[in-house]
């Protein structure tokens, strides 16, 4: 059965407040290589690299046909004639030829439901209601009746640089052995490993999807550390696009119907956090990623940035505002990278209560409010005459006076209510 994640909506309302009462998702296992993963991060980086400053690039500067390391497993989405049944402009030919696919084929209606192909287009509404690319992850039985893996990465471009109209989607996948023969490949494998010598990180996977939680796992039991972005995600040869990526690709599930859940937002702000510290010693790069998406950098608020990044700038405000300020709260305690989950976990009240705690601290504190009474009693005394008040000695009173001739005042009446006398104490100092 499938179970893909991405961007499905806006559908984090009462994220923060329900939280506690989400139900903790056990995620399948899914091992993609880090070829696969890495394929998409190109992908992703080629769109970036064609924004020029636009919210989306133009279709005009991408030519799928001469992109030679993953054009053969991309397909281009015209969507200029409506959405309900876009014409398929592109087909790269190891795409094609998997799907068993011929020239005739050119709309998405004609697509076979369980090809490769279909598990990409699905979601292409998906991108064209969050503006953003999505990124996804799954297995499903293909055609042939092979159990097959696969992941894959949709990209808006636009002809008019407002309208998404052209979507462009890039897929790897591989098959899998039956049960027998995997485990013999498992246990040679973990044999092997077991007997080199420890290799050092060098670069961070992709994206993160249903195996995420399960790579720690993994990795302790002998899989290959290049794939252990879970423990190490910004080793010394990161690039912060890459983390960048990373991070919004975490933060995708968040806002996906089936993914929501405490573990899941808690792992995305952990990616977040992480991504906020590599930020801090590469500011070079982190001002061209903020330059690159439109986003002003902000000195009264350094946290919103990072979350609008990650979450996307049109993320629901009062969510980005809340997941700034657990990001605050956790650089003000110097929470360790990789440490804010566990963090977040131990927390009283978990995200509300980091927030809670965030708010209170920014908050100025309250100006002492000035003794009135000592002022005035530096006053100079005007008249004194015999008067029964019935107040204490040193105590105050209000007097309702009229005023006579020759500057004579007459007292009619003393007013014993204590409000008035305080309205009247604040009037006179």
């Amino acid at each position: 059965m499938d179970n893909v994640h991405g961007f499905d909506g806006d559908l984090n309302s009462g994220l923060i407040d329900g939280v506690d009462d989400e139900p903790v998702v056990d995620e399948p296992k899914l091992e993609i290589g880090s070829d696969e993963r890495r394929m998409h991060v190109r992908a992703y980086n080629h769109w970036v690299s064609l924004l020029g400053g636009r919210a989306y690039p133009s279709i005009e500067d991408l030519d799928p046909a001469n992109i030679a390391d993953f054009g053969p497993h991309a397909v281009l989405l015209d969507f200029s004639r409506g959405v309900e049944d876009p014409v398929i402009a592109y087909l790269g030919s190891a795409l094609r030829a998997e799907c068993d696919l011929d020239s005739s084929v050119t709309l998405i209606s004609q697509v076979p439901s369980r090809s490769l192909l279909s598990r990409l287009t699905d979601h292409y509404l998906q991108i064209i209601a969050n503006r953003a690319p999505i990124g996804f992850e799954a297995e499903f039985v293909s055609q042939r009746g092979f159990n097959t893996m696969y992941r894959g990465i949709l990209m808006p471009f636009s002809s008019d640089e407002d309208t998404i109209d052209f979507i462009y989607g890039v897929i790897n996948w591989k098959e899998l052995v039956d049960a027998e023969l995997q485990a013999q490949l498992d246990a040679e494998v973990q044999a092997a490993v077991r007997a080199a010598p420890p290799r050092a990180t060098t670069a961070p996977i992709w994206a993160d999807g249903p195996s995420a939680e399960r790579e720690e796992a993994d990795d302790t039991a002998g899989a290959d550390t290049d794939e252990d972005e879970t423990r190490s995600p910004a080793g010394p040869a990161a690039n912060l696009a890459d983390q960048l990526m990373l991070a919004q690709q975490t933060a995708a599930a968040v806002r996906a119907a089936d993914t929501r859940t405490r573990s899941t937002l808690y792992r995305a702000l952990g990616r977040a956090h992480d991504f906020a510290a590599a930020a801090d010693r590469d500011p070079g790069s982190y001002e061209a990623l903020l330059d690159a998406a439109g986003i002003t950098l902000q000195l009264r608020a350094p946290m919103t940035p990072v979350v609008k990044l990650v979450f996307g700038a049109d993320y629901d405000k009062t969510r980005l505002t809340e997941y700034a300020a657990v990001l605050g709260y956790a650089r003000r305690m110097a929470v360790p990278t990789g440490g804010l989950g566990d963090f977040l976990d131990a927390f009283d009240g978990g995200i509300k209560g980091v927030v809670k705690a965030e708010r209170a601290l920014r908050q100025p504190a309250a100006k002492p409010k000035p003794d009135r009474r000592i002022a005035l009693a530096r006053k100079p005394v005007l008249a004194s005459f015999a008067l029964e008040t019935g107040v204490p000695v040193g105590d105050y009173v209000v007097l309702l006076a009229r005023s006579g001739t020759n500057g004579e005042v007459q007292v009619v009446a003393s007013i014993g209510d204590a409000g008035l006398t305080e309205k009247a104490i604040r009037a006179a100092g």
